[in-house]
Formats: structure tokens, sequence, C-alpha cells
């Protein structure tokens, strides 16, 4: 059985109501219908995976909440608190400046809102790092990075674009463990993944998105129990109806 790394009861009093939320959604790329009336919304203190096929339109959803992306026809609307920051994002590949230190990086972006650099580097580990330069980092302390620029300012929702793929085990344990600390701190976390252990271990709610569309959406228990499934990969599968080998859900850029 999973292990169930989703609570532990230090984070603030949990408010039920939705900090980031999208009302029928559609965003289209000229004939294209990438995302079709996609309706969610992101609770404060809660880890929400979103996973899907290549092609479902992960990356456009994540991009659109972020306002990175207008959507076609629907909206997205923010009812958390006014601040100088209210989402943080992830890329699924940051990018520095090279020649900068890890320090001079973080300074860099704090310096915007008038934060201090120490509790970022520390929230992801990295603190250790903070001389180094970003062009001598590995490809995870790289994503553990950009985990730390996006927040900066602690934004009451943060968003993340597959940060965990292509990292070896542990760094794709700790960047779940990052998110997890997030949320339990009282941020909205949505983390698109294709590591369905990890996404079942420490997320407290996964939309599934098929086609552009939302086809399911619940506690990853909830979900094995309705497709009958020993574990989240399997509830997937049966979810979005394909073969298990042709659905790794890597994010995609569209």
């Amino acid at each position: 059985m999973t292990e169930d790394n989703r609570t532990n009861g230090t984070g603030p009093e949990r408010s039920t109501s939705p900090v980031l939320e999208a009302s029928d959604v559609t965003r289209e790329f000229g004939d294209v219908t990438v995302l079709r009336d996609v309706s969610v919304g992101l609770e404060p203190g809660t880890l929400t995976a979103l996973v899907g096929p290549n092609g479902s339109g992960k990356t456009t959803l994540l991009r659109v909440l972020c306002g990175l992306l207008a959507p076609s026809s629907g909206e997205v609307s923010y009812h958390g608190p006014e601040v100088s920051r209210k989402i943080g994002y992830v890329q699924q590949q940051p990018a520095f400046r090279p020649e900068f230190s890890v320090q001079e990086t973080i300074e860099f972006y704090t310096a915007l809102v008038d934060a201090e650099p120490e509790e970022p580097l520390d929230r992801v580990g990295l603190t250790a790092a903070a001389s180094r330069r970003v062009d001598s980092l590995s490809g995870g302390m790289t994503r553990l990075l950009g985990v730390a620029q996006a927040t900066v300012g602690d934004p009451p929702v943060v968003v993340m674009d597959e940060p965990a793929t292509g990292l070896d085990p542990g760094m794709r344990r700790r960047t779940f463990e990052v998110a997890r600390s997030l949320a339990s701190d009282g941020a909205a976390v949505l983390v698109s993944s294709h590591d369905m252990t990890l996404v079942e271990e420490y997320a407290e709610h996964v939309l599934v998105l098929d086609g552009g569309e939302v086809v399911a959406a619940d506690s990853p228990g909830a979900l094995c129990a309705e497709q009958e499934a020993d574990s989240l990969w399997d509830g997937f599968e049966d979810i979005v109806e394909g073969p298990a080998d042709e659905l790794a859900v890597l994010g995609v850029n569209r």
C-alpha cells in the first residue's frame, strides 16, 4: 500500500473556498480546441495533482490559470488576499542567468517584492548551495531553484508544471515533499506530474484531464474506489480508456 504523506497536522486552519477558480474555460489555438469548458477550484492548504495523457492540455490549463494565456471563453477568478504576488509558477524547465550564484538569483527576485532570500532557499534545501553558480547545479537542483523562485513572497497559489519530470527518484520525492510543505503552510498548490505513485502518496485531490476536458476529479482513494482499482495508475488507465504504456502523463508545450 502506498504511504500517505498528505497531512502532517501542522498547517493553519483550512478554508474550503477556492482561492483560484476557473469557470467554463475554453482555450482555442486557431481551429484546435485544447481546453473545453474546464471548471476547477484550488483551495488553500490543498495539494492538487493534474494528470492526463500526452496532448490533453495540461500545460495550457496551467498557463491559463496563471494568467499567462487568456481563455478563449470562460473566466479565471482569484479570491485570495491582495498581496504583491498572488501566483507563483514553476516552469517545466526553469531558466536563470548561468553566471549568477544561487544566492544572487534569489536576491534578484526577492528584491522585486521586498522579501528576504533566506526563506525560499531554506524551503527547498538549497541554503548550502547558495554560493554555487547556477550553471554548476544538477538538473534537480535547478528545478528546486525554480520552486524557490516561485515561492518568493509567499504567494497564496503555487502552480508547478511537471517539476519532477526527468529527475532521479530522490529528487522527485524531494520536489513533492516541498509541494506538500507549501500546502501544509496554507498555499493552494497545483502540480502536474507523471509519477502516479507520488501523486497517490502526496496529493489530496486529483484532476484527470483528457481531450481538453476534466473527466474525473476526486481524492486518490475515491478515484481508486470508483474504478475498483488497486492503485491510482490502474484507475487512471481505466478513466482515460487507454493502455498504460501509452498514458505516461508527461507535460506538453501546447
